[in-house]
């Protein structure tokens, strides 16, 4: 009888424990930009750009970068840094280079790299945020399933890029 109880209050106790458990947190502010120094370089393979891509309108910020010509897309040729996102884990920064008023190549210059869940987590998703932002040729690209924060990161120093390349 009294293994009965305590395995009946062994399974309460591991149903409270259970749903009690707090599966996600709130993530800090992504939207929140600011400069800070570099704790990594990542290197972005060099692809051409689609001709039917288009680019997402935005608003536009103060940056300044030696542009020569300004195609239908809105883009001016040069290359554009983005002001560095702050995430949980570190800052992403992403740079882009624009080239017949398409993103040519993208560059991701700083990005979180202190541990080695974060080397593992962003040697796979910037690669893949890399060509997703050249096809799309816009921060519309897909978030990459386990690095949550770099990817909203990402995606919020390359619409700063791209606001100073439409400038």
């Amino acid at each position: 009888m009294k293994k009965i109880v305590y395995a009946l209050m062994a399974t309460v106790t591991g149903l409270v424990l259970l749903f009690s458990y707090r599966t996600s947190t709130v993530p800090e502010s992504t939207s929140a930009l600011a400069d800070a120094p570099s704790s990594g370089v990542a290197t972005a393979p060099k692809t051409t750009p689609s001709p039917s891509a288009s680019a997402s309108s935005g608003s536009t910020s103060s940056g300044s970068t030696s542009g020569a010509q300004t195609s239908s897309s809105g883009l001016t040729d040069g290359t554009y840094t983005g002001q560095a996102a702050n995430t949980r884990f570190g800052p992403v920064q992403v740079q882009i280079t624009v080239s017949g008023g398409a993103i040519a190549d993208v560059q991701v210059p700083q990005y979180p790299s202190e541990s080695g869940r974060d080397q593992q987590i962003n040697s796979r998703a910037l690669p893949v945020l890399v060509k997703e932002t050249v096809q799309a040729q816009s921060a519309q690209v897909d978030m990459v399933s386990g690095a949550t924060y770099t990817s909203t990161g990402y995606r919020t120093s390359l619409q700063s890029a791209l606001d100073q390349a439409r400038a």
